[in-house]
């Protein structure tokens, strides 16, 4: 025979579990979109920067192409230095809730001058000044 439990101690038990453990969950799920969200604005910015460099090493305005693809809000930077364009965009993220700081992403894209064209006249607005010759530019990264 199986006899009953009587729900003596135990009532509200499954009441308060939650209560502190859905807090939590909620950071998490939080925490996830706004992972998300991060994702997907460095991914435009990182489209942005492609157009940016493709179109200024072909002698188009840069900043304008990457201006038709980037994210809102985001800030373009074209620089030719050389035979080659360094386009940067950068865009600000809104994590999910209006009181947590604000995160910025980053892209940049790389593309070598088509032949023919030259000078920053072609890059449009912007630009920062080639690096004179002789002087190698400092590098970010690999």
């Amino acid at each position: 025979m199986t006899g009953r439990r009587s729900a003596g101690r135990d009532r509200g038990s499954f009441t308060a579990e939650l209560a502190a453990g859905l807090p939590a969950l909620l950071l998490l799920l939080l925490a996830g979109l706004s992972a998300v969200n991060a994702v997907g604005t460095r991914a435009g910015c990182l489209h942005a920067a492609r157009e940016a460099a493709l179109a200024a090493s072909r002698g188009a305005d840069g900043a304008t192409a990457a201006s038709r693809a980037a994210p809102p809000g985001a800030e373009v930077t074209v620089t030719v230095d050389g035979q080659r364009v360094v386009a940067t965009v950068r865009a600000p993220v809104r994590a999910l809730g209006s009181r947590l700081p604000r995160i910025s992403v980053t892209a940049t894209a790389v593309a070598a001058m088509e032949p023919g064209v030259v000078g920053t006249d072609a890059v449009g607005p912007g630009v920062t000044e080639p690096a004179p010759p002789g002087v190698e530019p400092a590098e970010d990264g690999p």
